[in-house]
């Protein structure tokens, strides 16, 4: 979006600044983790690390149930990656989820060497627990249940001794600072809350801003969420031109305690881990209210958990349930749980004795500003992490516990990038944009009830216009004459809420944590179509029609890359064949297309499901399944097939190759291992065994005319006679037998055949035509009698084709030429006179047959 349609808060002149390499806004885990990493990395780096109340102070250190990674020798990434995907109701992005599971484990452990306690159990090992979506015990905690509060210790004792880190506390950050000439971010504007040289409004100059704001939950009138969590980071980001995603997927913790009627603002947390001890809800009769909701019953998903509780507050009309706990007892509580059960009794409520009042309460944004996997958002120079981010790991509602982690995990691959790409420090910038309207303080009650009103468990179409409507014109009013932190903060709430609005009204249907009565159900085709919303010159726009493309794994994409042929040549007239144009410069998306309309033949009836799979089945159930040779016999298309399974199991699984693309290999050579679910395997294993064995059997046919004509100097390679639409698999199946290419297509090229000799009166005249028409194009011409070589060689061809020559022929074709031309021979080929036909002298041998019909390599997928 150009600096024209940014807009930007109304503040005085910065009258300080800073300069650093990095500045990170925000203090919990992902600021910290961010600021931490990157100095770690670096030599000489250093991070000015913003804060908006004391370092300390954030929602990190609310955080009750624990950090999830699996770290348990019976778990497994993959088990936790199905979870997550389970969880986030179809939303998740494969890619983000495959990494969060994979590198969690080293994370924590990193966290545990920066210094976080974790409680330990009798052997010393981490004690794990489970939570809510999750079906093996991978939750670590501290303190029982104040786990956020030992992370956050650790981590500002960390932050505090690296000299490296400059602190600013109670700042508010309030707009981007840009490259007055390119229009990169390059630095931030500040309020600093307090005393002394830094008091006021400033700036800090860097070659990157990392967002690490935290959340949004201030913006309803019950949450769990601290005050300083007011959306600032997202009003930023999207005043700055960043576009965000996902907004709709407000996620409500089921277990608040409820402290009557009127309690507005921060509610006590009520963590899922009580249910993961034995907790279970109750009605006001003491009925279980999750017995037959779901396989999970009290541990199902926070969705479903709060989902359920509004309908049964709803159908009771009451504005609570209760959470039964007294079967603990006195020791478990103390030392399990004493911090929930410190905050409970603090409001007169004692577990020991009673069971706990509760009600849903905003908690957590699944989505936020868009990010790629390495923390960059579309405005260059501007990267988020954290709550603020969306990731993609959440989907449409986040696995408890996995927050924290991926906080962990994303604020290492931002510090990563950042320094193996390092930026000049800038010595100036501006702030760009029109300003935008300041709203009154005295606004931010009545923004908080319309969304608790309108954008709470449960919405509706018509509610949802109502509050677009409202906080428009909420948007609108004037505000203080004199721009103050109230004022800038109310802005930032009101800005965050017509967004969040405009993004649940944009998507029509009910997903994950987005509930509607009016579209009870989700519907399949806006899975692939996210709600994209943006703020252009204060308005707001919104996108539903962007298809979401398959993400996948850096090393997979080259590898998939690697396996399309480029043009030989250039091309020589884009406009005449624009028609039949393939994505020469996207080779791996036009294989993602391949895999999905081959597996779009084999899910094209009834629900698109694999229905056997589905029915006998278990959903969660993982497996490892082993792709095993059947014949010996040369490898190609293992990228393809693992291309497949990771598009089935949406990234949730994990590869190990035991043969590489190109090897030999016999009759019972495990191939390749995949874990994964089930279900994904077995729906997988239809089109990835079609192309496995396709691609491996022109590599073996390939590779015995290979071994024919080894010691000769003769190449072998191919023609297009290949399987439509698998032309780049089919040739680079011959690459991998140790064969070469031929033309690609009908324009890498000019290629004089008899026909073309017929039609142009003569090889001379067809030569000079394409000479003319294409110059610097490379030049065949096939001649099928020896005197009309001459010719061809007289007008410049660079390879002569001989056609059906017999050998003899050949060797008095390969003496007149004298190196003159590279030639070629086919037609009548056989294995039989292959070693004949490569002693003759010439360069390669065609063998058409080759992609055309040579018979598939016997492989086969064994579940373990």
């Amino acid at each position: 979006m150009s600096s024209d349609r940014q807009t930007r808060l109304p503040a005085p002149e910065p009258g300080w600044a800073l300069h650093t390499d990095v500045v990170v806004v925000g203090s919990g885990i992902a600021g910290l983790s961010t600021a931490l990493r990157y100095v770690q990395r670096t030599d000489t780096g250093r991070v000015v690390l913003v804060t908006k109340d004391r370092l300390s102070t954030g929602s990190t250190a609310y955080a009750q149930g624990g950090i999830a990674a699996a770290m348990a020798p019976e778990d497994g990434p993959v088990a936790h990656m199905v979870d997550t995907h389970m969880a986030g109701a179809g939303m998740c992005d494969p890619l983000a989820v495959n990494l969060l599971a994979t590198e969690g484990p080293d994370a924590l452990r990193w966290l545990i060497g920066v210094g976080a306690e974790f409680d330990r159990d009798d052997d010393g090992d981490l004690s794990l627990t489970r939570e809510g979506g999750h079906r093996a015990d991978r939750v670590a905690h501290a303190g029982g249940d104040a786990t956020g509060a030992e992370i956050q210790r650790a981590l500002v004792h960390a932050v505090r001794e690296e000299q490296r880190i400059e602190i600013v506390e109670r700042a508010l950050a309030l707009d981007t600072l840009r490259d007055p000439d390119t229009g990169r971010v390059q630095g931030v504007t500040l309020h600093v809350m307090g005393e002394g040289e830094r008091d006021g409004v400033g700036s800090v100059l860097a070659s990157e801003v990392v967002l690490a704001t935290g959340g949004m939950g201030q913006i309803f009138a019950a949450t769990t969420n601290p005050p300083v969590s007011t959306g600032d980071g997202p009003a930023l980001a999207a005043r700055a031109g960043a576009r965000l995603r996902d907004l709709e997927f407000i996620q409500f913790h089921p277990t608040v305690l409820w402290l009557g009627a009127e309690a507005r603002g921060r509610q006590p947390l009520i963590s899922e881990a009580l249910r993961g001890e034995g907790a279970y809800l109750v009605d006001g009769e003491g009925r279980r209210i999750m017995r037959g909701v779901h396989e999970l019953a009290d541990l199902a998903p926070r969705d479903v958990v709060a989902r359920t509780i509004a309908r049964v507050m709803a159908e009771q009309n009451t504005d609570h349930v209760y959470l039964e706990t007294r079967h603990f007892g006195r020791v478990t509580w103390e030392r399990r749980f004493p911090t929930i059960l410190a905050s409970c009794r603090a409001h007169d409520i004692d577990p020991l004795t009673e069971a706990i009042p509760v009600a849903p309460a905003a908690h957590y944004a699944s989505g936020g500003v868009e990010v790629d996997v390495d923390g960059r958002t579309g405005v260059p120079g501007l990267s988020a992490v954290g709550e603020v981010a969306r990731t993609g790991v959440h989907g449409a509602n986040r696995l408890a516990s996995n927050s924290l982690l991926e906080g962990l995990v994303y604020a290492d691959r931002i510090a990563a990038r950042l320094a193996t790409e390092p930026g000049a420090v800038p010595t100036s910038a501006v702030t760009t944009g029109s300003t935008v309207t300041l709203a009154s303080p005295s606004l931010a009650p009545r923004v908080r009830t319309l969304m608790s009103r309108h954008a709470g468990v449960l919405r509706d179409g018509g509610g949802l216009r109502t509050l677009v409507d409202e906080l428009e014109a909420l948007a609108v009013e004037p505000g203080p004459a004199v721009p103050d932190t109230a004022a800038w903060e109310t802005t930032n709430l009101l800005t965050v809420a017509r967004l969040v609005a405009a993004a649940a009204l944009g998507r029509e249907e009910s997903r994950g944590s987005h509930q509607r009565s009016d579209a009870p159900e989700p519907r399949p085709g806006s899975r692939t179509r996210p709600v994209i919303v943006r703020l252009e010159e204060g308005d707001i726009t919104v996108t539903t029609d962007e298809e979401r493309r398959p993400s996948l794994p850096a090393s997979l994409v080259a590898e998939l890359d690697s396996i399309s042929l480029p043009l030989a040549g250039p091309a020589p007239d884009p406009g005449a064949r624009s028609e039949f144009t393939l994505p020469w410069t996207a080779p791996h998306e036009s294989h993602v297309d391949t895999v999905l309309r081959a597996l779009g033949e084999d899910l094209t009836a009834g629900p698109r499901i694999d229905v056997t799979t589905v029915a006998t089945i278990p959903a969660d159930q993982v497996r490892t399944a082993k792709v095993v040779a059947r014949a010996d016999g040369t490898i190609s298309g293992l990228p393809l097939a693992e291309l497949v399974f990771w598009l089935v199991a949406e990234g949730a699984l994990e590869v190990t190759r035991e043969v590489a693309d190109g090897d030999t290999v016999a009759r019972g050579d495990v191939l390749m291992s995949v874990t994964a679910r089930s279900r994904d395997l077995l729906t997988a294993e239809r089109t990835a065994l079609n192309l496995l064995t396709h691609m491996s059997g022109i590599a073996t046919a390939t590779r015995a005319w290979v071994d024919a004509v080894a010691g000769t100097g003769a190449r072998i390679r191919d023609s297009r006679k290949t399987t439509p639409g698998l032309r780049a698999l089919d040739k680079y199946a011959v690459r991998c037998g140790g064969g070469v290419n031929h033309r690609y297509c009908l324009s890498d090229a000019g290629l004089i055949k008899d026909n073309h000799v017929v039609a142009a009166g003569g090889v001379g005249a067809a030569v000079r035509a394409i000479r003319e028409r294409f110059p610097g194009l490379p030049l065949e011409v096939e001649v099928d009698r020896i005197d009309q070589i001459e010719e061809a060689l007289a007008e410049g061809a660079e390879e002569i084709l001989l056609d059906n020559l017999p050998a003899d022929r050949l060797k008095e074709a390969v003496a007149l030429v004298d190196g003159r031309a590279r030639l070629e021979s086919s037609g009548g080929l056989t294995l039989d006179v292959a070693a004949e036909v490569a002693a003759t002298g010439v360069d390669y041998l065609a063998v058409g047959a080759l992609t055309h019909s040579s018979p598939a390599l016997d492989i086969a997928l064994d579940l373990f």
